[in-house]
């Protein structure tokens, strides 16, 4: 079955164009929604993935429309491999999971685009590794003792239950439990 998948960012904007184009490509059925391709969650496009049996086929009028990131698009066309079925964009003609040549240019790409977060990966490790040597911790700044020492009375008081200090004070719920339980707000 081949899929068809329209989206633009704003309730503004007009899904028609990419419509009838998918239309006149053959799609048996348009899934359409009006939202930002930024976000994670996108009910049509959950609803295409739900649908999706093997040697489906999603077609797109541009990359744009399916994802916004590089690493957003490798995560959904794994995706969308993994259930066996297919990607297709008819204005990147590189994206075209139908076909040997189609496969081994996405493969290429995700290649570098791994190669490139590995690279990212050193070097932020090394700056890590430089910044320890000249003696910077990293790491969130310790919280205020004042903070620290009002949600430990709060908590003595037994009047207050851990959210009310936690929202009173600002401290997280796992700091105050390590404090709790015997790290000296002192020491920090």
């Amino acid at each position: 079955m081949i899929l068809g998948y329209a989206r633009v960012s704003t309730h503004e904007q007009n899904l028609e164009r990419q419509a009838d184009q998918l239309q006149q490509l053959g799609c048996e059925r348009i899934f359409q929604e009006k939202i930002t391709g930024l976000k994670r969650e996108r009910p049509e496009l959950d609803k295409l993935f739900d649908q999706l049996r093997p040697d489906d086929i999603i077609v797109v009028t541009e990359l744009t429309r399916l994802s916004r990131s590089i690493r957003d698009l490798f995560a959904l066309v794994d995706t969308i491999h993994q259930k066996g079925a297919h990607v297709k964009s008819m204005k990147e003609p590189w994206l075209d999971t139908t076909t040997s040549q189609g496969k081994l240019l996405f493969a290429i790409f995700a290649g570098v685009s791994q190669f490139e977060r590995d690279l990212i990966s050193e070097r932020t490790k090394e700056g890590l590794a430089s910044a320890r040597a000249r003696g910077r911790k990293g790491g969130r700044p310790p919280k205020p003792l004042k903070d620290i020492e009002l949600a430990l009375k709060m908590h003595e008081n037994k009047n207050y239950s851990i959210s009310e200090i936690v929202k009173a004070t600002g401290i997280g719920k796992t700091t105050l439990y390590r404090y709790l339980h015997g790290c000296s707000p002192i020491n920090t």
